[in-house]
């Protein structure tokens, strides 16, 4: 079995701390993704994990063993990087047994392994082909290939698919995905692409600045964000946030518009609050997923559409600020019209302004 734990683990470098204390479980077989921001500590949690980088306080383990102290190649982990890392004379094939050849494994055994990580990545063609001759995508499925045949206990995965274009990240995730179901093991995924983090993810695990933001599934953590940062990191395009405050069971916008608040909204008079909703809950009648029945009718001039086929992008200002919704099954929408908007108020969040906690229930 291959949990991975950390207990209170901080790193520190000389006297400034990065990583705060950060307590995780991950089970056999789950993936995981660490996401946040550039700087938030993601990827040196993963280092520490691999053992590129000590831990300054806290037990990392593996299984049933506490690693801290054991070089990475003892902790029987495979860890795919950012840039390949493949070596540029080789060909596939002898990049893929590189490792199993300097362990000193049996050339029978080296080629099955070899064999096998090419069947499940679709390699088989490329076998005989030099680094330089393969795409993106293709070097990067060698890059995991080469961590599958050390049957390893635990994958770790630092952004794999920031060097690839928008497409073959599309493609590779679904790669990914797929090779998490074939080859049965715990994954530890570092992304800053939320987008990367829901569609890969078991449960995600939210950073900032050292510290872990929220644990959950992808469902959990898109509807019930426990802060402001996570409601506004989690999502595309990001859940609005307005200043308000709470003035007859009603958040009360800047601009004076006036918007209802439910008994699941812990709120006392006077609060100021933050109002999230996120942009498919604020949409032009009759162009939305929600029902009009629990709905709040909004009348906005539109600053900007964003035609993306099956739905486009409005901004408006709403509250001070501008606003972005989403029309559904859309109709060419002119800067400057004004359009009829529903707010689906079953779909509030609401954060005291002061911590930027959640109180939603």
């Amino acid at each position: 079995m291959a949990e991975v734990r950390l207990e209170k683990v901080v790193k520190r470098y000389g006297k400034i701390e990065v990583v705060h204390g950060i307590d995780l479980e991950i089970a056999h077989n789950e993936f995981v993704v660490l996401v946040g921001p550039s700087g938030c500590g993601k990827s040196t949690t993963l280092r520490m994990i691999a053992g590129l980088e000590d831990a300054s306080d806290g037990a990392i383990t593996i299984g049933d063993r506490v690693v801290n102290e054991l070089p990475p190649r003892a902790r029987n982990i495979s860890m795919v990087f950012q840039s390949y890392a493949l070596y540029p004379h080789m060909t596939v094939r002898d990049n893929l047994g590189f490792g199993l050849k300097i362990a000193g494994q049996d050339e029978a055994l080296i080629k099955k392994s070899v064999d096998a990580a090419a069947e499940i990545l679709g390699l088989e063609p490329y076998m005989d082909r030099l680094p330089a001759n393969l795409s993106g995508g293709q070097r990067q499925r060698v890059a995991m290939g080469r961590a599958i045949v050390r049957d390893p206990d635990v994958f770790l995965f630092d952004e794999p698919l920031s060097n690839l274009d928008a497409k073959l990240r599309g493609q590779m995730r679904v790669e990914i995905k797929k090779l998490h179901q074939r080859v049965k093991t715990t994954v530890i995924y570092v992304t800053h692409d939320q987008v990367e983090a829901m569609t890969l993810a078991d449960r995600i695990v939210i950073m900032r600045d050292g510290y872990i933001e929220q644990i959950g599934t992808p469902t959990e953590v898109f509807e019930r964000p426990v802060n402001t940062f996570v409601a506004g990191f989690i999502g595309s395009p990001p859940m609005n946030q307005l200043d308000a405050v709470v003035r007859g069971g009603k958040a009360v916008l800047s601009d004076g518009v006036e918007v209802p608040l439910g008994p699941d909204h812990k709120v006392s008079e006077g609060q100021a609050i933050i109002l999230g909703f996120r942009p498919e809950s604020f949409a032009p009648k009759g162009h939305s997923l929600h029902g009009e029945a629990n709905a709040l009718a909004i009348e906005r001039t539109v600053n900007i559409a964003e035609p993306l086929g099956t739905e486009t992008i409005l901004f408006a200002d709403l509250g001070g600020l501008e606003v972005q919704g989403k029309m559904l099954n859309p109709r060419v929408v002119k800067e400057g019209e004004t359009l009829g908007f529903t707010l689906d108020l079953s779909k509030l969040h609401v954060f005291d302004k002061a911590s930027g906690r959640s109180v939603s229930a």
